[in-house]
């Protein structure tokens, strides 16, 4: 029997940063059981290999990055904030750049940088990081959790539970926690992917993939009712829409929705189409296309407005029917996209749903249900924006876990 003081099950962020902080009482036993060769897989792949860990900024402002759920993680945010977690890191001699957006990055742009510092600090902690061993079951009888692996049982009065959601499933987020949370009898709130690109049903843009919009506006209709209006950097891809303006909201959308896309980022759409129209009621002889390359708009996406509106290189202003000039205004301010689906879990960077936090203790991370069991990071029901703020998600609530089972 492999018997310890606390057993952490998930080898990501949180779960080694957790293993960190409760190895921090040199008296304690602690045991990490990581599924695959190698843990933190899916920290490898944040920023696209380049390790946005956090965001910079007040966290106030982290508060409003996280959906509906923002309120419960604020102890935890408070207790251990963004330069808490740079200063962990600098202090082990990793260095940082910022971007203009506020991400925050290692200098070298290596997330295995990140890693080895979590993994060198287990080490000289002596946490037990105990690879290629899937946890099968976990029970608790009495005062101790069994923990069945396919190596055997582990046995311990303490367990964290930092098995992640289901995105990216290729790196061993598979869902097990929320099963062991389920048996538990937590309540599980559905799970979907979030921060995903979106794919368009009848999509008209496919030759426009890479065009980019800063600070796009649009708003979210669902059966013909608007639920949403929003505006962020945008980006048409072969199959549908990406970037972060649409990725952060992917969590309110689904299968059926519409999106109506203001290209040219008019302040007012009312006032923006009055001024148009004079303009082009107005232009006699001039071609409508030299009106609409005058807009904010890239020449090779003016073009295709045009393309959409079947307006011809040759159209003067004075030819232009009324239907055509409704047309134009409204795929320039209005433009509609159905959303056929949501990029799935292997595209989505998390998950929203998982175990309800109205039965998980926000000050401690520990379960209302089963004293002594704890949830950190994605598997909870928490999600934040792209930009660094999960992975600061997953640190702060293993840190207060870890605070707690050493108090």
């Amino acid at each position: 029997m492999n018997k310890y003081d606390v057993i952490i099950i998930g080898g990501g962020p949180a779960g080694l940063f957790a293993a960190i902080m409760c190895a921090a009482n040199q008296n304690k036993k602690i045991a990490l059981l990581e599924k695959n060769k190698s843990c933190g897989r899916k920290l490898l792949m944040a920023g696209a290999g380049k390790c946005n860990i956090t965001q910079a900024g007040d966290i106030e402002h982290f508060l409003t990055c996280y959906g509906t759920n923002a309120k419960f993680l604020k102890h935890a945010l408070l207790s251990f904030q963004n330069k808490d977690l740079l200063d962990f890191f600098k202090q082990r001699g990793l260095e940082f750049m910022t971007t203009e957006k506020g991400k925050v990055f290692p200098k070298s742009l290596k997330s295995q940088d990140v890693l080895n510092i979590l993994l060198d600090e287990c080490k000289k902690r002596k946490v037990n990081i105990c690879y290629e061993t899937p946890v099968q079951s976990l029970v608790k009888e009495q005062e101790l959790f069994y923990v069945q692996t396919s190596q055997g049982v582990y046995e311990s009065p303490i367990v964290v539970v930092a098995t992640g959601g289901l995105s990216y499933p290729h790196t061993g987020s598979t869902g097990e926690g929320l099963v062991w949370a389920k048996s538990f009898g937590h309540k599980i709130i559905p799970t979907k992917p979030a921060l995903t690109p979106l794919k368009i049903k009848n999509y008209e843009l496919s030759d426009m993939s890479g065009t980019s919009f800063e600070e796009l506006p649009y708003t979210l209709w669902r059966n013909g009712k608007k639920i949403g209006s929003y505006q962020g950097d945008f980006l048409l891809t072969h199959t549908g829409v990406s970037g972060p303006g649409i990725i952060n909201n992917s969590r309110f959308m689904q299968s059926g929705d519409v999106i109506k896309c203001n290209f040219v980022a008019a302040e007012s759409i009312e006032e923006f189409r009055s001024n148009l129209t004079k303009k082009l009621n107005h232009g006699g002889k001039t071609l409508v296309k030299s009106i609409v390359r005058e807009l904010n708009l890239t020449k090779r996406f003016a073009d295709k407005v045009l393309e959409l509106c079947e307006i011809n290189d040759d159209l003067k202003c004075a030819e232009l029917t009324k239907a055509t000039r409704q047309k134009l205004l409204t795929t320039l301010t209005e433009y509609e996209m159905e959303v056929k689906e949501l990029g799935g879990y292997h595209v989505a960077m998390v998950t929203t749903g998982g175990v309800s936090i109205k039965e998980i203790s926000p000050k401690t991370m520990e379960s209302k249900k089963v004293s002594n069991l704890y949830f950190i990071g994605e598997v909870l029901d928490i999600d934040g924006d792209t930009g660094g703020y999960n992975i600061q998600a997953a640190m702060s609530t293993a840190y207060i876990a870890s605070q707690a089972i050493n108090k």
